[in-house]
């Protein structure tokens, strides 16, 4: 982890299952993520996911649904808001403000992960704390806006289309 080297990777292909409907991500992607996670040889600390966790409207993104599922730690990591109020963080890499969902309640960050880029939106997806989550990803953002491992799960999945 510190050093981001690729330990291993997991690639499948399948059709998808389920209609793409916004805010239901996780039944669409589960099944493949698990049969993906079930080919490993090793068994991962942690899981970066391209979505949210509970900075969601019914409080359960992908990195939710999935943590709940493997009962592993797991990150919601995603590009764009899906639910809550907050306001821009300020321009400098490790820069954030909360996500609060109706109750006032903090659900997630928006980080900035370099200075003067778009920020990512970033919550608790299952067994981790806000503030670790949010130490992750930071570490894992040494050059470049998305999470190296996200970055790389995005690639890999292009180079096998």
């Amino acid at each position: 982890f510190p050093g981001l080297e690729t330990i291993e990777t997991s690639i499948i292909e399948r059709e998808c299952s389920f209609p793409y409907v916004p805010g239901l991500l996780s039944f669409r992607e589960i099944p493949p993520l698990l049969e993906a996670i079930g080919r490993l040889k090793s068994k991962p600390d942690i899981f970066l996911c391209d979505g949210h966790g509970i900075a969601h409207p019914r409080g359960l993104g992908l990195a939710s649904h999935l943590g709940l599922v493997i009962d592993t730690p797991t990150i919601g990591c995603a590009k764009s808001p899906l639910y809550g109020k907050f306001v821009m963080p300020g321009p400098e890499k490790g820069m954030h403000s909360p996500i609060k969902d109706k109750k006032d309640k903090t659900i997630g960050y928006v980080l900035r992960t370099r200075d003067r880029t778009r920020p990512i939106y970033v919550s608790v997806g299952h067994r981790i704390s806000l503030r670790k989550a949010v130490s992750v990803v930071l570490k894992c953002t040494p050059k470049y806006r998305i999470p190296e491992p996200l970055r790389l799960a995005h690639r890999l999945a292009g180079n096998s289309r």
